[in-house]
């Protein structure tokens, strides 16, 4: 039997059943809205949960906010608030007593995933080409809409908007083409800063790096509208050779 999954005073005997309290906690808030005593105390104890975990001494003088002399500053948590992220999700935001505020994963704090500077990075590249993915599938409605609905490109279903996704055609899938574009640039991920625009997309701090990529990636893709549950399977469509069907970006 798996030990039981302890965080602060509360002992679960299942994982699923930490994930779930804090779930719960979560959903029950409006954004912005700030928790209760006994939830911000839950939360406290998943942060201290978190970070119990680690070795890494550098990781855990950015979050005791150390700075590069050693001396600690006088920074504290004051709230804990809903916050909202990618997509309109929500998750726990911390706000420190500088007015500065950061956010924290449920779900990563209790599977205790360590942070990935790949990760990090491919996300920030697919959010850098978020407006010309919208603006390649708005072109094909554009053109091709026949009431509010276009052909899926690989099964010639009609299809809604929201039923189709703008997936990138073998060989050059997106993850072969950021593996590649890393490898010219010749870029270190775990150097790269990122910022959280209005929108709450995770972006490049550097402007050039984030411009360099568009580019890099307009030049790359070949794109076809497909339908979401396609999207896994194009075995049809694993050719190298451009098709005259392919979408390219403007």
């Amino acid at each position: 039997m798996k030990n039981p999954t302890t965080i602060g005073n509360k002992v679960f005997k299942h994982k699923k059943d930490a994930l779930n309290h804090y779930k719960n906690i979560l959903s029950s808030y409006r954004f912005q809205e700030s928790l209760s005593d006994e939830h911000y105390n839950d939360v406290l104890d998943l942060i201290y949960y978190k970070y119990s975990f680690y070795d890494d001494v550098e990781s855990e003088n950015k979050e005791e906010n150390i700075d590069d002399t050693g001396t600690e500053e006088d920074v504290e948590i004051v709230d804990i608030i809903i916050g909202k992220v990618q997509f309109n999700t929500k998750c726990f935001e911390i706000v420190y007593s500088d007015s500065s505020s950061s956010y924290i994963s449920y779900i990563q704090s209790i599977n205790r995933t360590k942070y990935n500077p790949e990760n990090i990075f491919n996300i920030a590249c697919r959010n850098a080409i978020q407006n010309d993915m919208r603006a390649i599938k708005q072109k094909y409605f554009d053109n091709n809409s026949y009431k509010g609905q276009v052909k899926c490109q690989e099964t010639g279903e009609l299809c809604k908007w929201e039923s189709l996704v703008v997936d990138h055609r073998q060989p050059n899938t997106f993850s072969i083409i950021v593996d590649r574009f890393k490898e010219i640039r010749q870029i270190d991920t775990s150097k790269i800063e990122y910022f959280v625009n209005d929108n709450n997309l995770l972006l490049f701090s550097d402007t050039h790096l984030l411009t360099d990529f568009i580019l890099y990636h307009k030049t790359k893709a070949n794109l076809r509208i497909v339908k979401k549950e396609n999207n896994l399977s194009r075995t049809g469509m694993a050719r190298v050779k451009q098709s005259n069907n392919d979408l390219k970006i403007e």
